[in-house]
């Protein structure tokens, strides 16, 4: 057992166990199951219906933490519906895709009341009626219209409440909190600081501009009608990260965990010693089960979709809403007044301009390289008597190209497996499908990148319509070389002569020379970030065009990072990134012309997952007693 959970039990072993008499809870009681199990079913499902809860307990009879006694914890929120409610979804969508993910995305629109505090599982439904009488005795001094004015600093942007209005909510979550400390025994903190509604928290400071135009765009004064909502979470899992399961899969081991499309997954980054690289150790949100599992199944979601809502009380002011002006309302930013249409309209013309002039870089690592399958001593396998090759498996390439020297030079110069060849014109055709321009490919010297390349210029149907540019400053951090040498990369005139598409005029910015075996991590930094800056300089904006990179796993942080004007990570945290980084792994950096600066999006296609399928001798297999 965890230390932390350790804890846990011991903070509530001593607990008075009551009973509760639930119209819920009766049902389960006949059908056998123990009291306090289904009352921990019903505090799981948000004490809806019976069904709910037997579906839950179900799902749960695996669960090895289903006896243990530690109750949910709970959190009282003031949330917006209706108009007002999706212009912030807008917003959360469009920051999200402009700017990458920051804190705020990880919660709903909300305003907090009272933080989150413990409630045994019996005493929750006097939860429930204190928020109602509450509530009742709120409902007329409730503010008709809740005035909203934007502040922003360099790591917060959100909607601050009136001080008038605040006082208010805040008397309301006074009230909520003495009488759920004396009735349901909890113990429970109102929130008495600055009532405010976050839109973005902990982002870069260089998005802060682009926040503010978007944010701008929403008008605070959208119908809206809010509701005190109480939400709980598992208080064992608080600090870990959290999952969705992107396919099914189905254990192969009896340590493997079974998962299905949709499901959530409680990761804790401390606990990853014990699994191998692309897998993770993670609790089941659905099942309570754990067991190892494939990262790349898996997305990250977040804090709040493994939240359950219980109840809620909606504050109906509409009868005494105030008339409002036909005018378009001002929303202050900061104390400065700001006509919303005026915003929304110079947004609009920014948007269609940066539309049609906007340009992007498109990163990709290469596709599954032959020794990543058959293993560093793959040419030994296709190498016959006197030396020549042949196909071992219908993995590895039919032929190898054509090299001046020996063919041991593959050896730390690897090409695509078949696989791989097949990845990259699938990945080629995708960006044709979503009508990608790419105007511009470079590559490493890699024979794997050059490869890659060639592909998905083929499935772009772009092959002797565009010319490969090999760029030696795109290759990856030399100190990992296992030869402590640069390989002894195919030449311009070899890869023409070998048919590939490359572009004999040009002059590469860090010619091959000047690679240095074993460089430090700080030159390897400085040569991404100065090739990446001058590839983008030499390539003028066409449209919106975009330029493809084809490199290496460490390619996406190196590259994109520097462009997008971001630190550097740890070399450290380097090798940990790449080694999750999939063959095809993409990212996409779009420039903003108008603030000149890169920022990171999603990429304009998806990834490609597919699982390993291992060697097969059907004799050993069939004809095995």
């Amino acid at each position: 057992m965890a230390v932390a959970e350790a804890q846990l039990y011991a903070k509530v072993s001593n607990k008075h166990q009551g009973r509760s008499t639930s119209a819920l809870l009766e049902p389960l009681l006949a059908k056998g199951f123990p009291a306090h199990i289904a009352q921990k079913a019903l505090v799981a499902t948000g004490q809806k219906t019976v069904e709910d809860a037997v579906k839950w307990l179900h799902s749960h009879c695996n669960d090895p933490s289903l006896d243990d006694p530690i109750p949910q914890e709970y959190a009282l929120y003031l949330c917006p519906t209706g108009r007002l409610h999706s212009r912030l979804q807008d917003f959360w969508r469009e920051s999200k895709r402009q700017c990458g993910k920051n804190r705020a995305h990880e919660v709903f629109p909300h305003v907090t009341l009272c933080d989150f505090f413990t409630c045994e599982d019996q005493k929750v439904e006097l939860l429930y009626d204190i928020l109602k009488r509450v509530g009742d005795s709120f409902s007329q001094s409730f503010p008709p219209s809740i005035s909203l004015t934007l502040h922003s600093s360099p790591s917060y942007l959100g909607f601050f409440i009136d001080e008038s209005q605040a006082n208010v909510l805040k008397e309301f979550a006074v009230a909520f909190s003495s009488e759920a400390s004396a009735l349901a025994d909890c113990h429970v903190k109102p929130s008495l600081k600055q009532f405010h509604l976050t839109l973005a928290h902990r982002f870069y400071p260089h998005h802060q501009k682009t926040l503010e135009q978007l944010a701008k765009c929403i008008n605070p004064g959208e119908p809206c009608q809010w509701v005190a909502a109480l939400y709980s979470r598992d208080m064992r899992f608080v600090h870990y990260q959290r999952l969705r399961a992107l396919f099914q899969y189905k254990p192969q081991n009896i340590d493997e965990l079974m998962i299905s499309a949709g499901d959530l997954i409680w990761v804790d980054p401390r606990q990853q010693s014990e699994a191998s690289e692309g897998w993770v150790i993670g609790t089941s949100h659905r099942t309570g089960c754990r067991g190892f599992l494939p990262e790349n199944y898996t997305e990250r979601a977040h804090e709040s979709d493994t939240w359950v809502k219980h109840r809620e009380y909606v504050f109906d002011t509409a009868s005494r809403s105030f008339p409002k002006a036909e005018k378009e309302p001002n929303v202050k930013l900061n104390g400065e007044a700001h006509n919303l249409s005026m915003s929304r309209s110079v947004t609009n013309v920014l948007s269609l301009q940066n539309t049609a002039l906007r340009r992007g870089v498109l990163v990709m690592r290469h596709g599954e390289r032959v020794d990543q399958v058959f293993g560093k001593s793959w040419l030994q396998q296709c190498l016959t008597a006197d030396g020549k090759y042949y196909r071992a498996d219908l993995n590895f390439p039919s032929s190898l190209p054509r090299q001046k020297d020996s063919m041991k030079q593959f050896e730390c110069d690897p090409p695509l497996s078949c696989c791989g060849i097949f990845q990259s014109r699938l990945i080629g055709e995708a960006l044709l499908d979503q009508e990608v321009t790419v105007s511009y490919v470079y590559s490493s010297p890699a024979l794997r990148c050059v490869q890659t390349a060639q592909h998905v210029l083929q499935g772009l149907k772009l092959n002797q319509k565009i010319r490969i540019r090999v760029e030696p400053g795109l290759f990856e951090w030399t100190k990992w070389e296992a030869s402590r040498a640069i390989p002894n990369f195919m030449t311009v005139a070899e890869l023409v002569e070998a048919s590939y598409d490359i572009d004999t005029s040009y002059r590469a910015h860090f010619p091959l020379s000047c690679l240095v075996p074993s460089e430090s991590y700080e030159d390897y930094l400085g040569r991404s970030s100065a090739v990446i800056k001058q590839i983008t300089t030499a390539c003028p904006s066409k449209g919106r065009g975009v330029i493809l990179i084809v490199g290496h796993g460490s390619s996406l942080t190196s590259l994109a990072r520097a462009l997008a004007g971001l630190p550097g990570r740890d070399s450290g945290d380097l090798a940990r990134m790449a080694r999750k980084i999939p063959s095809l792994g993409m990212c996409f950096c779009e420039e903003q012309k108008e603030e000149n600066k890169w920022q990171m999006v999603n990429p304009p296609v998806k990834t490609l997952t597919h699982g390993a399928n291992t060697a097969f001798n059907w004799r050993n297999t069939i004809l095995e007693d």
